[in-house]
């Protein structure tokens, strides 16, 4: 019975992609909630699924759209990931222009993002699928040479690409920061970018789970006086958060 349980739960996760522990509870409700989070984290150690807070969602979806390095990142840090990607979510509003980048941050972000009618560019693949299963976002996919291991495009031209091109918010996830480094990445290409899009942004909000802070990536595309909004995870330092803060930024 408990296998045959595990088997239906994996194969709802497939066909969804993602469900609440709530709605795992309505397909199961002769089964204690605490019995179906058990179920999860045995699924989660068969590798066929990925917790998530508040329920879990398909490796098999994942991977759909992502290569296996990508798929990898996506599995970490996940509770994290999930909180950043709600709070930021909360912030987007109707008929908002909208640059979001590649990173699996700004996947889950993507899967959180209300379906209103708002235009989103992004230089990210699995992002882009994402955003393209809600019928109100029109999405703008930049182009370029494709970065494998996180599915995402750059290139030479995208300051010509954004000459013209109006959005007020850049909602960014950065790979690394350190006070002394500031905000970096490891593509010299996509910090390129990314310097592009923080000037053209009129606001730009920083996406940066706890485990990214102390790291350092080669290619440094901000600082923290760049930006406007910090949006990260219960776990990050209090003298942190406070540092920001005394640049005049909000932190959620």
């Amino acid at each position: 019975m408990k296998r045959e349980r595990i088997s239906q739960i994996a194969e709802l996760l497939d066909k969804r992609g993602k469900l609440s522990l709530r709605q795992l509870g309505e397909y199961f409700p002769k089964v204690s909630l605490m019995t179906l989070r058990r179920d999860l984290f045995l699924l989660e150690e068969q590798g066929r699924i990925i917790r998530v807070r508040g329920g879990a969602m398909s490796v098999k979806d994942v991977q759909k759209t992502s290569g296996e390095p990508y798929v990898k990142k996506t599995t970490m840090h996940t509770d994290e990931k999930i909180e950043i990607a709600q709070k930021a979510a909360g912030l987007i509003d109707e008929g908002a222009s909208i640059f979001i980048d590649a990173g699996t941050t700004a996947l889950y972000l993507a899967k959180e993002m209300p379906d209103i009618p708002c235009n989103v560019f992004t230089n990210g693949l699995a992002v882009a699928t994402e955003l393209c299963k809600k019928k109100n976002v029109l999405v703008n996919l930049l182009g370029g040479p494709l970065i494998k291991d996180n599915l995402s495009t750059a290139s030479s031209f995208s300051s010509i690409y954004f000459a013209d091109t109006n959005f007020e918010l850049a909602i960014i996830s950065a790979a690394a920061f350190t006070p002394e480094n500031g905000f970096s990445c490891g593509s010299q290409m996509e910090a390129d970018l990314f310097k592009v899009i923080c000037k053209k942004a009129k606001f730009t909000y920083m996406m940066l789970d706890s485990s990214k802070i102390g790291k350092i990536k080669p290619y440094t595309f901000a600082r923290a006086e760049d930006i406007n909004v910090l949006i990260t995870d219960e776990a990050v330092p209090e003298g942190l958060k406070d540092s920001f803060k005394a640049l005049d930024i909000v932190v959620m």
